[in-house]
């Protein structure tokens, strides 16, 4: 076959019609050749098919093999150890196949096989942990990038190098280097794929870091990238970059979306890292003050061998299950998870940072001042070690409630107010309205009551703006609140359906509005003000299957839907890798490298855990609940846009339902306990 022949199937990849070069290739009726294999590769990870680019580069390894081209053989087996290293996370598997390619090459020191190698080599030692190591193999991939005029292993080197800088404390170097690294792709020169990645490596090193103006620039560079080259997996990672930075910035309901998108784009593709994106949607809800909805993610990420910390512990804190939360972070700091990754520090004070800051907070609510002093310490060093302003704004707060917990309430209240004052500087709020809690309390305790109130009343304003009411409540448990005056009636308001028509009456205005699905579930919130609906409840009162008033306990309709947890193709997968994890251990233990066999045996528990969870009795593939994730998104779709035709006619009321209205797994209405409202339904 002619180079001719093969154009259309390159010119779609150019275009990044993936489709139609499979459909392309699927139509060619002849012999396999290196180059149908590796253009199928190619067609195959743009259009999302993992275990399609592994076959056909394992494909092409054997053929080179065959021919006698044993460099050939070596480059594929390289490939296929990227692409695992990429979208899997199994470790053992890419050294596996790194190990082979080694002993193809071990006689050709000056292959530009190695540069491809060591790149690769790079990012198993990374995501393991190894920084020394990250930045021996760095160095040669960028050293034989250069020498044989190749980009992608030399920008991949740089970066990781500079990653390496940064996490040992060097960071104008790395920054700068990084800096280097994004006007390179900004040019629009290299090709796609090593730009997605390169940009996600960036973003990644920023949120190491907590420097989130810098990453939230890069993101929407990267967002720019993804909208016409996205591959793979790259696509969904983007969105859970954009997740966090949402969720930063606040309000949460588009980072919960975007979370939940990502983590459907991305289980095909993560294996060890999938609790990555439950993670960040988890955070998302429980920035939300969707309590039982950030339980149930940071549960699943939990289930996928991923430490939810410190979401989980703090969630478990807002839930009043101190102890717990104090025992959970407390381990969480002493025995450390080791899932290989380039999402989340791999060790030393960046990845103890986020823990102690909610140690501090935890400790100090279990009654623990001394656990408190050490982690605020520790953060204090870490801070300096890395002077990220978002860091040593941690340590700052860190020590203001230190100070309010020792007695010193000047020193607190400016410790605590420079704090609050640089979160909204760094466009945190949700940070800053937690903190106006804590400066309140510090105002009460110095005897400025009205101080203490206005500080909690704007904390309470802030988390309700970004749509976290649950947490003002929280809030307004600090808050003095008044005996109601027996005189003053409660305010009234009508929610009433007359056949197709609903009467909406609410202050001094009343309208008449077409009666809506979102309408029915927004009846049965206000109702029952504070009850909080799960979400298939509140789907069945509007079918009618559970009355209302029903007590909470009530079993809720079924949720089932038959989905396998994966297919048998992707079982056959997981076989595979567990062939080539055992190959890693075999090699492993040969060199008597203990480290590497124990981290290829965590691979290999992983992928049993895997299988046995996807396999039921006599061997028949087990099955999960879709319909849960569907009936959220379907009912908050429905209760938005009833919200949104009711503030267009009723803005006084839109304003008040979008305060006190939340959703999620579990749907509530919860007005001001100091304003009673009653509702005609």
């Amino acid at each position: 076959m002619t180079q001719a022949d093969l154009s259309p199937i390159r010119t779609a990849l150019d275009a990044g019609e993936f489709a139609r070069a499979r459909k392309l290739l699927a139509a060619l009726s002849v012999p396999p050749s290196a180059a149908l294999l590796e253009l199928r590769a190619q067609a195959a990870y743009g259009a999302g098919d993992l275990e399609e680019t592994l076959a056909a580069y394992g494909d092409l390894y054997r053929l080179h093999l065959e021919d006698g081209r044993p460099r050939d053989a070596a480059f594929a087996a390289v490939m296929v150890g990227m692409y695992l290293m990429m979208d899997t996370g199994l470790m053992a598997t890419v050294r596996a196949w790194l190990s082979r390619a080694e002993r193809l090459v071990k006689d050709a020191p000056d292959s530009p096989v190695w540069a491809w190698l060591a790149a690769v080599r790079t990012y198993e030692r990374l995501m393991c942990g190894d920084m020394p190591g990250t930045g021996q193999w760095a160095q040669r991939a960028i050293d034989g990038g250069r020498a044989h005029g190749l980009t992608p292993p030399s920008i991949i080197g740089q970066v990781a190098l500079a990653r390496v800088r940064i996490h040992d404390g060097y960071l104008d170097e790395g920054l700068s280097a990084l800096d280097d690294v994004a006007v390179e792709l900004s040019a629009g020169k290299l090709d796609p794929l090593t730009s997605g990645q390169m940009w996600c490596e960036l973003i990644c090193a920023m949120q190491w870091i907590g420097q989130h103006d810098r990453a939230e620039q890069w993101t929407e560079a990267m967002e720019r990238w993804r909208q016409g080259a996205a591959f793979g997996g790259l696509h969904g990672r983007c969105r859970v970059h954009r997740a966090e930075i949402m969720r930063l910035r606040g309000p949460c309901d588009a980072a919960e979306q975007e979370a939940l998108q990502a983590c459907e784009e991305l289980r095909p593709w993560m294996r060890r890292e999938f609790g990555w994106p439950l993670t960040e949607l988890g955070n998302a809800r429980l920035r939300k003050g969707d309590f039982a909805g950030a339980e149930e993610a940071f549960l699943a990420a939990h289930q996928n061998a991923w430490l939810p910390q410190p979401g989980l512990a703090l969630l478990r804190l807002a839930q009043g299950r101190v102890d717990e939360a104090y025992s959970m972070i407390q381990s969480a700091l002493d025995h450390p998870v080791d899932i290989p990754s380039k999402e989340r520090p791999p060790s030393g004070g960046l990845q103890r940072a986020p823990l102690r800051e909610a140690q501090v907070v935890i400790a100090l609510a279990a009654g623990d001042a001394d656990g408190a002093r050490i982690a605020a310490a520790d953060l204090g060093e870490i801070a300096r070690m890395y002077q990220s302003r978002t860091l040593q704004n941690s340590a700052l707060a860190a020590r203001g409630r230190l100070a309010l917990h020792d007695g010193r309430e000047d020193e607190a209240i400016q410790l605590l107010s420079e704090a609050m004052i640089e979160w909204i500087s760094l466009r945190m709020p949700f940070e800053a309205a937690s903190l106006r809690v804590a400066l309140a309390a510090a105002h009460r305790a110095a005897g400025d009551h009205q101080t203490a109130e206005r500080e909690l009343d704007a904390a309470c304003q802030a988390f309700e703006s970004l749509s976290a009411a649950p947490w003002a409540e929280l809030a307004r448990k600090h808050l003095p609140v008044p005996p109601a005056r027996q005189d003053v009636e409660p305010e009234r308001g009508v929610f009433c359906r007359e056949g197709e028509l609903r009467t909406v009456a609410f202050g001094a205005t009343t309208v008449r509005l077409k009666d809506l699905k979102g309408m029915r579930y927004l009846e049965r919130l206000l109702a029952e003000p504070g009850r909080d609906f799960h979400v298939l409840d509140l789907v069945a009162v509007e079918r009618g299957a559970l009355p209302v008033g029903s007590p909470p306990d009530t079993p809720r309709i079924d949720a089932q839907c038959g989905l396998e947890v994966f297919d048998s193709r992707a079982r056959e997968a997981y076989r595979q890798r567990l062939a080539e994890t055992e190959e890693d251990i075999a090699e492993a233990e040969a060199n008597n490298d203990l480290h590497r066999a124990e981290l290829a045996r965590a691979d290999r528990q992983f992928l049993i855990d895997e299988l046995c969870r996807g396999v039921g009795l006599n061997g028949r593939a087990r099955t999960v609940g879709g319909g849960l994730e569907r009936a959220r998104t379907s009912a908050t779709r429905s209760l938005r846009y009833a919200l949104n035709r009711i503030a267009r006619h009723h803005p006084s009321l839109g304003e008040h339902l979008r305060r006190t209205i939340r959703t999620g797994t579990y749907f509530a209405y919860q007005p001001d306990p100091r304003a009673p409202l009653r509702w005609k339904v």
